[in-house]
């Protein structure tokens, strides 16, 4: 028999061929019902479906089974390294468990989780992944917990990768002890006069970060009045404007140090842009280790997050069975020194 397009090739028409019933080969391909197939009629089914080149239908799957094979993976911005690299840990790790990431990049838009999760409720995924920083809006983030709630108890897991600010399981990522750490060992390097180029000032991961250089620069006993904290976007161009501004203003400080490496980019690009000699001009320094820092020069001085880890490891969190409270993994950070900042001349 020659096999047609498996567009056109039905259920009914593995099950005809086979021999069997239509729910017997439901069972079989759908993995729908409780009851065993006999393995003599299983292996029917399947030969019949690989004679036919019948290829099964997803919602009908998911409707059969109470749930599909699709993790869900939402991120703010999919040309973010430092979210690309995270995405990248989820998909290897999914691999591994048969599953498949659906990722929707919500532009920065947080209220957009909101739209994305209702889309993927009516997939009904195998889980649902959230990374990215929670927003300071509360009145936002009780709204994501109640649509979280609705999809967990619809059969499917929920992890973040970020604050741990839902009852849900996260993977915490331990953003103020690593700035903390950050300023501490740029002030046994000799910096004393610092700039933070410290992000949007609603999202937690920017001020968790902020609140951190500050407790380590007061660890170390540099007068917080002596650092400059200006405000921007959480991107290139914001670390590029943020500097620029710094700069028109008249920069005192030795030290730059810009919460997420995608800003140190950018700032880097903005001293250059203004003849400032580097890294001796004014160092600088970053938050995350993203892959991209291979090519930039000087190399950056950062605090290092295993981001494909995280990915793996929130993507686990979801494969797993549903504990009696939310779990916590930790993810440590770790100061890595390069080029950027040396010793103040």
């Amino acid at each position: 028999m020659t096999k047609r397009s498996s567009g056109t090739i039905t259920l009914m028409d593995v099950a005809h061929r086979a021999g069997v019933s239509v729910a017997t080969a439901s069972r079989v391909l759908n993995g729908s019902g409780t009851r065993r197939v006999r393995p003599d009629l299983t292996d029917r089914v399947l030969a019949a479906a690989t004679a036919l080149n019948y290829s099964a239908h997803a919602p009908a799957q998911a409707m059969a089974r109470g749930r599909s094979n699709v993790v869900g993976l939402l991120v703010h911005d999919i040309a973010d390294p430092f979210l690309s690299s995270i995405a990248a840990g989820v998909m290897r790790a999914a691999e591994h468990h048969g599953s498949i990431v659906t990722m929707y990049s919500t532009m920065g838009r947080a209220e957009r989780e909101l739209d994305y999760l209702v889309t993927l409720r009516g997939q009904r995924p195998r889980a649902v992944i959230l990374a990215g920083s929670r927003s300071t809006d509360r009145a936002l983030r009780d709204r994501l917990g109640d649509e979280l709630r609705v999809i967990e108890e619809a059969g499917a897991r929920v992890a973040l990768i970020s604050q741990h600010v839902l009852p849900v399981d996260t993977v915490l990522l331990e953003n103020r002890e690593g700035a903390r750490l950050l300023a501490r060992r740029l002030v046994e390097l000799g910096h004393r006069r610092f700039a933070v180029l410290a992000g949007p000032r609603h999202l937690l991961t920017a001020r968790d970060r902020l609140a951190g250089f500050r407790a380590g620069l007061a660890d170390a006993g540099v007068a917080l009045s002596r650092t400059r904290v200006v405000h921007g976007e959480f991107t290139r161009d914001g670390g590029y404007a943020t500097m620029r501004d710094l700069l028109d203003a008249g920069l005192r400080a030795g030290c730059v140090f810009a919460v997420n490496d995608v800003m140190a980019v950018g700032a880097i690009s903005a001293l250059r842009d203004h003849g400032v000699p580097l890294p001796h001009g004014v160092a600088v320094a970053g938050f995350d280790d993203i892959v991209t820092l291979r090519d930039v020069t000087p190399s950056l001085t950062t605090v290092r997050l295993p981001l494909e880890e995280v990915g793996a490891a929130a993507l686990e969190l979801v494969m797993q069975p549903r504990a009696d409270r939310p779990r916590l993994r930790r993810i440590r950070a770790e100061v890595v020194v390069r080029d950027s900042t040396p010793a103040p001349r």
